[in-house]
């Protein structure tokens, strides 16, 4: 149990709010990157890949050093995609499609 505490308490809270911005933002990125994928647009995937692992390489270096890291990079990244996917959603939600015509009996 000691080895926990410690951990805990070798915490840079700025460290640990960037490790949250990083993989918030990184998590967005990989959206991003997906949807350019899905959509076939190759200039847009290859810059999102790019900058997907920009922003991951300084989540990574930050945790390795300390593993309690890694539960603010889980809080990042499930923010990051959920924020993405939400603005996603809105920004490609269309009006519901009418119902077809009825096709009269025989």
């Amino acid at each position: 149990m000691p080895d926990i505490l410690s951990a805990f308490s070798a915490l840079d809270p700025l460290v640990a709010a960037g490790v949250v911005l990083a993989t918030t933002l990184t998590d967005a990125a990989y959206v991003m990157f997906t949807a350019s994928v899905a959509g076939k647009r190759r200039l847009q995937a290859a810059n999102w890949s790019s900058i997907w692992y920009m922003l991951s390489s300084f989540a990574v270096i930050s945790y390795t050093a300390n593993w309690v890291y890694v539960v603010f990079a889980a809080v990042g990244s499930w923010i990051g995609a959920y924020a993405t996917m939400t603005f996603l959603h809105h920004r490609t939600s269309a009006p519901p499609l009418s119902p077809p015509p009825a096709v009269p009996p025989g």
